[in-house]
C-alpha cells in the first residue's frame, strides 16, 4: 500500500538532502533556512496522515506541540547569533513571549481541551513543562538585556541557571516521553502515541548531542525533521518493513552501515600510499602538506609544540579529542584555518615547518544521511535484513 502524504514528504526531503549536501560539501554549513519549506510540506503531510488514519484533533495538536517544542528550543539557543559581517543580531524581545505562548497552548491543547478523556495526572507534568519553559525563557530574555546593557558577549549567571539553560531541554523531551506513555496506555491517543514516543526520544537524543558538539548541527537536524516528516514508511520496502516500522531509525542504521565504507577505503589508500601512524589514525586521516594544509578539509589529528628551537609532535587521543570536541577549544579545524589565518599564524607555521600534517577526513555525514534514506525507501533496514540472513529466517 502506497501513502499518498508520506510519497510527497519523501520527494521534498529527498530534493532538500540533495541541495544540503551540495552546501555541505561547498561551505560545510547548511543554512538553517534551507529546511524550513521542506519542514512546512512536511508537517501539512504528516497532520493529514494523522487525521485520515485516527481522526484525532488531541494528537494532532501533541505532535505540533513536539515540533514547536523543538523549534523554539533552537531559537533560544541561537538567538544573538553573529551575522557574516561578525556582528552579533538581537532579535526583538518580544517576539520571544509570542512564540512561548504558541509553545504553551499546543500541549494544552493536546493533553486537555481537544482530548476525549482529561487526565487530571497530566496536569502536574503540563505545570513542570509550562514551567520550564517560562523560566528558561525569562533568563533568555534578562540575559539580552543585560549583555546589550553591558555591551559584554558573556554574561554570568548562577550555577542553577547555567545548568538550567544547558540541560533543560532533556526534562522537555522527558516530559513528551512520560505524556506519550500515559497517552499510550490510558484513554488517549492509543497505539498512535507510539509515533510522538519515537519522535521524541529519537530526536531529542540528536538534538543534545548536538548541543554538546558531538554531532554535527546540519547532520542532527536533517535525521529530526526526517523524524518529523516523514515517520512512517511511505510504501512496503523490497526487504520488508522493519519490525518498529519508525523510518528515521533505519535512515541512520543505514548511514551509519554505508559510512563505515569510508575508513575502509582510506586505510586501503594510506596503505598504498606508504603512509604511516598508529593503526586507529590509519583509518580516520591522512596526511597533507603543512604549507597547504588551509586547502584541504577536516580537523588537525596532530598537536604541535615548539621548545627551545626543536619541534615536537604527537596524535591527539581518542578521548582527548572527544573533550576537545565537547568543550568547543583545542579542536583546530583546517576551515578556521582559511578563514582567520591571523587568529593561528603561530600553529600555520609549525605545520610548514613540519612537511606534513595529519588530518581527518572530512565526508560531510549528511550525504551517507541522505543515501541512508534513498536506501530505507527502496530496500527498508539493512542492518534488520543482515541479522535475518545470519539467523536465516
Amino acid at each position: 500500500m502506497i501513502v499518498t502524504e508520506m510519497l510527497i514528504s519523501s520527494l521534498a526531503v529527498l530534493i532538500t538532502l540533495g541541495y544540503a549536501s551540495y552546501l555541505d560539501i561547498r561551505d560545510r554549513r547548511v543554512p538553517f533556512i534551507c529546511w524550513l519549506p521542506m519542514l512546512g510540506i512536511g508537517l501539512v503531510c504528516t497532520t493529514s496522515l494523522m487525521w485520515r488514519m485516527t481522526g484525532s484533533m488531541s494528537l494532532i495538536t501533541g505532535f505540533l506541540a513536539l515540533v514547536a517544542s523543538f523549534l523554539y528550543a533552537d531559537y533560544l539557543n541561537n538567538r544573538g547569533r553573529k551575522d557574516s559581517l561578525g556582528l552579533t543580531v538581537y532579535y526583538r524581545e518580544s517576539f520571544i513571549f509570542y512564540y512561548l505562548a504558541v509553545v504553551l497552548i499546543l500541549p494544552a491543547m493536546s493533553w486537555f481541551v481537544l482530548s476525549d478523556n482529561i487526565t487530571i495526572s497530566l496536569v502536574p507534568w503540563y505545570a513542570l513543562f509550562a514551567g520550564i519553559f517560562s523560566y528558561v525563557s525569562y533568563i533568555e530574555y534578562r540575559g539580552r538585556q543585560e549583555e546589550k546593557a553591558s555591551l559584554k558577549r558573556e554574561r554570568k549567571g548562577s550555577g542553577v541557571e547555567e545548568g538550567l539553560t544547558r540541560w533543560y531541554f532533556v526534562l522537555i523531551i522527558i516530559i513528551f516521553v512520560i505524556t506519550s506513555i500515559m497517552m499510550l496506555f490510558g484513554e488517549g491517543w492509543g497505539t498512535p502515541a507510539l509515533t510522538i514516543l519515537f519522535i521524541s526520544v529519537f530526536c531529542g537524543v540528536f538534538y543534545m548531542f548536538s548541543e554538546l558538539n558531538l554531532f554535527g548541527g546540519a547532520d542532527a537536524w536533517a535525521l529530526i525533521f526526517i523524524s518529523f516528516c516523514i515517520p512512517v514508511f511511505p510504501f512496503t520496502p523490497l526487504l520488508g518493513e522493519p519490525p518498529l516500522g519508525f523510518l528515521s531509525f533505519s535512515v541512520l542504521i543505514n548511514a551509519l552501515l554505508l559510512n563505515m565504507a569510508a575508513p575502509a577505503g582510506i586505510f586501503v589508500i594510506n596503505i598504498m600510499r606508504g603512509n604511516r601512524a598508529p593503526l586507529m589514525y590509519m583509518f580516520f586521516g591522512f596526511p597533507v602538506r603543512g604549507d597547504r594544509i588551509h586547502e584541504s578539509w577536516g580537523f588537525v589529528m596532530e598537536e604541535f609544540e615548539e621548545k627551545k628551537g626543536k619541534t615536537s609532535r604527537r596524535f591527539i587521543g581518542f578521548w582527548d579529542s572527544v573533550r576537545r570536541m565537547y568543550s568547543g577549544k583545542g579542536r583546530i579545524y583546517t576551515k578556521d584555518l582559511r578563514e582567520h589565518p591571523d587568529k593561528y599564524t603561530k600553529e600555520l607555521a609549525l605545520y610548514r615547518n613540519a612537511g606534513e600534517v595529519w588530518i581527518s577526513y572530512a565526508v560531510p555525514f549528511i550525504i551517507p544521511i541522505t543515501a541512508g534514506l534513498i536506501t530505507a525507501l527502496v530496500f527498508g533496514d539493512l542492518l534488520f535484513w543482515i541479522m535475518k540472513m545470519v539467523i536465516g529466517v
